[in-house]
């Protein structure tokens, strides 16, 4: 891709509005743009590693055994009155048609999922299943805030599980509890298992959180891996001594980036969905479900990666793999730039280049530091014909090497 032609281009000044470090950087480099409190635009840079972090979610749901759909936003009022969250759910998007009828702005999808369930669910024999889908959701956050943190609209991967008894729910829990340990880590990040309240549907659920000082939550853990729990329900004190001699107990801030629950028969009593047991008695089935933030995702990556020059993506999610700068108008090296360029997309390298012709060097670095591409490869007159200047993103050291050398160190 040429920056020359990429839709939104980068801003010098950080939206007098945004105090979040990732509302502001994505901003600022071209990554979104800010639609109303808690509403954001995806344009190419963004959507790009909104991509990204979809098709990590994606692969290890699969592997997980999840079957990809896509669930409607507008939702039937009367599933949402059979489970009593029409009045209780207190985030939610109430529509109202001119044609009088009310609808609920999807915030979750239990509510019409577990209808379509009823039509193909009967016998033990259709047990278990797991559906999931990457939609965006719609809640009426009081307070939106933080950027892609905490918005009113956002896209979210939500995954239900449907079984046969307890022992089947709590394997597949089990599975999913390494599935995201995956995910996480293929994004870069280090999210830490932490048991939480179940709110109305179980005693418990588990959060994904991630060390982070803006973030909202906090949570105790021993950094050794054997205790996390939220703040908000335990009564173990900061600095007690981890059971397995992993030193004191630390409390820290989080940002929670996905979280699973234990649904059970909850959703399943209410709106009638049972299936015959091998004995030929009715039972309800139980469910589980699991949820993963995207764009919040995203938005933690980068309260994460940064420094005060811009963005530092994670390989596995950057929007391309290099951002490739050529420095002086000089036919020459614009030309040299071209054939790096081509090179770099034959063997299947995905390149940012640089190409404009009226913007000082000093323009072309800055605008590389903030977007965040892990690879910076620059061509000039300096750095010689047929090499480049290799630098990593966060890292101060440059080489000057072959263009060979760099697709070697790249790949």
């Amino acid at each position: 891709m040429k920056y020359s032609q990429l839709f939104a281009k980068t801003l010098r000044q950080a939206p007098k509005d945004e105090t979040s470090t990732n509302a502001k950087l994505l901003i600022r480099g071209g990554f979104v743009s800010k639609e109303l409190a808690g509403i954001y635009n995806f344009l190419p840079l963004g959507l790009r590693v909104l991509n990204k972090i979809s098709n990590i979610v994606r692969e290890e749901m699969n592997s997980a055994g999840g079957q990809e759909i896509l669930l409607s936003a507008l939702q039937n009022k009367e599933s949402w009155q059979k489970t009593g969250r029409w009045e209780e759910f207190d985030a939610l998007f109430k529509v109202k048609s001119r044609y009088d009828f009310d609808y609920a702005l999807g915030p979750t999808h239990e509510e019409v999922l577990v209808p379509i369930a009823k039509q193909f669910v009967s016998s033990y024999r259709d047990l278990p299943f797991y559906l999931y889908q990457i939609q965006v959701k719609f809640r009426d956050e009081p307070r939106a805030k933080a950027g892609l943190l905490r918005g009113r609209e956002f896209l979210m991967k939500d995954l239900y599980s449907f079984h046969e008894n307890e022992k089947d729910l709590g394997d597949y829990y089990d599975i999913m509890k390494k599935a995201y340990a995956k995910v996480f880590a293929r994004c870069g990040l280090d999210a830490i298992e932490t048991e939480a309240s179940g709110g109305t549907f179980s005693e418990f659920s588990h959060e994904y959180q991630v060390i982070c000082e803006s973030g909202e939550d906090e949570i105790i853990y021993c950094p050794g891996g054997d205790f996390a729990q939220n703040t908000e329900i335990s009564k173990v004190p900061e600095g007690k001594q981890c059971d397995l001699g992993h030193g004191p107990l630390k409390k820290v801030k989080t940002i929670e980036v996905g979280n699973i629950f234990p649904l059970k028969d909850n959703f399943s009593k209410s709106l009638g969905l049972t299936f015959k047991d091998k004995s030929g008695k009715e039972k309800y089935v139980l469910m589980g479900c699991y949820g993963i933030g995207i764009s919040r995702l995203m938005g933690t990556i980068v309260e994460v990666y940064n420094d005060k020059a811009g963005i530092i993506w994670p390989k596995s999610v950057s929007p391309f793999d290099v951002h490739l700068l050529t420095i002086n108008d000089q036919q020459l090296t614009i030309n040299q730039g071209k054939d790096i360029y081509n090179k770099l997309q034959k063997t299947g390298i995905d390149v940012l280049w640089d190409d404009r012709e009226d913007v000082s060097a000093g323009e072309k670095f800055a605008d590389a530091d903030l977007i965040g591409i892990p690879v910076r490869l620059v061509v000039s007159k300096k750095v010689g014909k047929g090499r480049v200047e290799f630098k990593e993103r966060g890292k101060q050291k440059t080489e000057n090497l072959t263009i060979e050398q760099a697709i070697s160190r790249i790949s």
